[in-house]
């Protein structure tokens, strides 16, 4: 069972923290931007930066505030429609951040990124480097998905989902996502309005599957499912995340002070290293592996590496060293990792022992399919 009270208090000690505000709090359908909201959550934001804090803001808004500027009734369907507004809107998010923190004398800096910018290595070293740097300089990077120049295939789907691997990222020791609910409900408060909120759970604990409701508000893209799945990411480098309402008095100072705020989904695994880290956060493989039952426990209970004798299944066109998802019979994500061999060999491969590769190919560049160094277990043993 979880100590809530042990949690809490390293909920308190966070010194990087990410914080992820969602468009239900920040717009308004008519106004724009809520500016006198942000011009709080800023002022408390650079207090907390005077505890030696480093802290990290995932900007939802851009949309929202572009179809308020255009004076749009509804949110474009069409990905132009919505490029064009997140293009208009940006520029009332970089002023309405900029002025609030400037207040404080705090600097800030605008970083957008596509989920290419994290699947490519090069690219991610690059931009952890780049938010480092302006960390150490004492900026605020203010992060939001790049909705200009992203398509659905390239997109995160959501900024919950790109808190939690900028939380990953930079090995962040908390991710707190403000939403317009008080945390996460133990029934969907739409049906049931009593249900009560969640305090402390683990954030890998399939009964939170059961709790969630589905829907997003009018400008989001995002649910509670999204948040989940974000706390879910956050826990693959060992950081908790705190689920709370945005529009509770002093929230952040009140949950950074370690008081029961909101929803805590613990983190119940050590941080992954640097490489784990990245190969877990690629939302987008570029291909499958599906399992038999063997292989899958053997993955999960014994951590070894991926045999092409447990493989039954080969689904999509990747080279070697390309990063691939290994499922179960039913679909399911068990682990994810760079693959020895390209799609084209893994067919032949799929079955064989590691003594009949050389057979199959003509050549042996490894006895795995994936090395349990390039492996990571997405699920529990079963």
């Amino acid at each position: 069972m979880l100590d809530e009270e042990l949690n809490r208090t390293r909920v308190a000690r966070a010194r990087r923290v990410v914080i992820k505000i969602g468009s239900a709090l920040l717009t308004d359908p008519v106004t724009g931007l809520a500016r006198e909201r942000i011009r709080v959550w800023c002022g408390e934001i650079s207090r907390l930066l005077g505890e030696q804090r480093q802290i990290l803001l995932v900007s939802s808004g851009a949309v929202a505030e572009g179809v308020a500027r255009l004076g749009l009734r509804t949110r474009p369907s069409t990905v132009h429609g919505l490029q064009a507004a997140a293009a208009v809107g940006q520029m009332g998010l970089v002023e309405a951040y900029e002025q609030a923190f400037s207040a404080h004398g705090r600097r800030t800096a605008m970083v957008l990124l596509t989920h290419d910018d994290l699947a490519d290595r090069q690219r991610y070293l690059n931009a952890r480097a780049t938010l480092n740097t302006l960390l150490d300089l004492g900026v605020i990077p203010i992060i939001n998905e790049n909705d200009t120049v992203a398509t659905e295939e390239i997109r995160f789907g959501d900024n919950d989902t790109l808190g939690a691997l900028v939380t990953n990222l930079l090995q962040a020791d908390l991710l707190i996502i403000l939403t317009d609910r008080a945390g996460l409900h133990e029934r969907d408060p739409r049906v049931d309005p009593a249900a009560p909120v969640v305090s402390c759970a683990d954030a890998a604990d399939p009964a939170l599957d059961a709790m969630i409701g589905e829907g997003a508000g009018l400008l989001g893209r995002g649910g509670m499912s999204t948040k989940v799945r974000a706390a879910r990411i956050a826990a693959r480098s060992g950081a908790h995340t705190v689920i709370a309402g945005g529009e509770r008095p002093q929230v952040l100072t009140s949950i950074l002070a370690g008081e029961r705020v909101g929803t805590l989904l613990c983190a119940s695994v050590l941080p992954l290293d640097a490489r784990k880290r990245w190969i877990a956060g690629q939302l987008k493989p570029k291909g499958e592996l599906v399992l038999d039952d063997g292989a899958v426990r053997a993955v999960t209970s014994r951590g070894v590496s991926l045999l092409p004798v447990g493989v039954t299944a080969v689904r999509g066109t990747f080279a070697r060293g390309d990063v691939v998802r290994c499922v179960d019979a039913g679909g399911a994500p068990i682990a994810q990792g760079l693959v020895n061999y390209s799609s084209e060999e893994a067919v032949r491969l799929a079955g064989v022992t590691s003594a009949e590769i050389h057979v199959r190919l003509g050549y042996a560049l490894e006895p795995e399919l994936v090395h349990r160094d390039n492996l990571v277990v997405l699920a529990p043993a079963p």
